[in-house]
């Protein structure tokens, strides 16, 4: 029903006169007239009694009335929530998702600084694997999605969010602590490794490649698949592993991991934003992708 032909006719009832209706709406009172008959006609019952000296709702036309009350009381709400989206606290449900890299301790971290920011903020991480995250983002199960690599896929977009940096970690107690090593050194040394297809295994790969080594030239003892992983492993005793240099924060501000340098390595990987192409973002996407650029920027 258009809320205009409501309010013209609301007007009309409360002032009992076209022409202050009108002067009410800012409209000539041909165009209220106009608005009541378009009602009328659609009803197919007269609501107004025009015979007197002033203009009095029909027994429909009371009827009408107090729907119409609750109708335009109603859109004005909803206006006013609209317009709040734009401009007020952030509300509502914010589904982000990460792979096993990124989402296993720096994007836990923000969204949690994030959310205290933002009380009113429901915020839903899901860890997965990189092409289950891309998955869900262009399936728009996911409104935002946070990965070690691209994946290309028509329905989504790619764009750099940060560099992360890979470290070789070790116990604080270990020679390699706070140096830079050689590769002679690390060959030396038993070394856990990521599984193949982990975003830093793929990193550590490419730059031993380039100077002029392979990973199999190097004593791996163990593979395991996540960072969770190698990081107990490590920590264990069991050996030394090139690991996001974001998932041990933690550690490194404790003093129970240290990390080292190989020389002629300088290991980093683009950490990516997904989206599903052609998506209008909401407000706390954007503010959240704002927040992450600020701080890691």
């Amino acid at each position: 029903m258009d809320t205009r032909q409501l309010a013209a006719f609301c007007a009309v009832v409360e002032k009992r006169s076209f022409s202050q209706a009108a002067a009410r709406l800012g409209v000539t009172q041909p165009a209220v007239s106009l608005q009541i008959r378009a009602l009328e006609k659609r009803l197919g019952q007269q609501l107004l009694d025009r015979s007197g000296r002033r203009v009095e709702p029909t027994e429909a036309g009371l009827r009408l009335y107090r729907s119409a009350q609750r109708m335009l009381a109603l859109e004005e709400q909803l206006l006013e929530e609209v317009a709040g989206t734009q401009t007020g606290d952030l509300r509502g449900t914010l589904a982000i998702g990460a792979s096993t890299g990124p989402g296993g301790a720096l994007v836990p971290t923000l969204l949690a600084e994030f959310q205290r920011g933002h009380p009113d903020l429901s915020v839903v991480l899901s860890v997965s694997d990189t092409h289950t995250v891309v998955d869900l983002v262009a399936d728009r199960e996911l409104e935002l999605g946070i990965v070690g690599a691209a994946r290309r896929r028509r329905s989504v977009v790619h764009e750099p969010l940060f560099r992360d940096q890979v470290v070789l970690a070790c116990l604080p107690a270990h020679p390699f602590a706070g140096r830079t090593v050689s590769l002679d050194e690390l060959r030396a040394e038993p070394l856990i490794a990521m599984q193949e297809g982990a975003g830093v295994r793929q990193v550590i790969e490419d730059e031993l490649r380039q100077a002029g080594t392979r990973l199999r030239d190097l004593d791996v003892r163990l593979t395991l698949g996540l960072q969770e992983s190698v990081k107990s492993a490590v920590q264990a005793g069991h050996g030394v592993t090139f690991i996001s240099r974001s998932a041990i924060e933690a550690e490194l501000a404790a003093g129970s991991l240290a990390s080292a340098r190989v020389e002629g390595l300088e290991p980093s990987r683009q950490i990516y934003l997904v989206r599903a192409a052609g998506r209008t973002p909401s407000r706390a996407a954007d503010a959240f992708v704002d927040f992450v650029r600020d701080r890691t920027g």
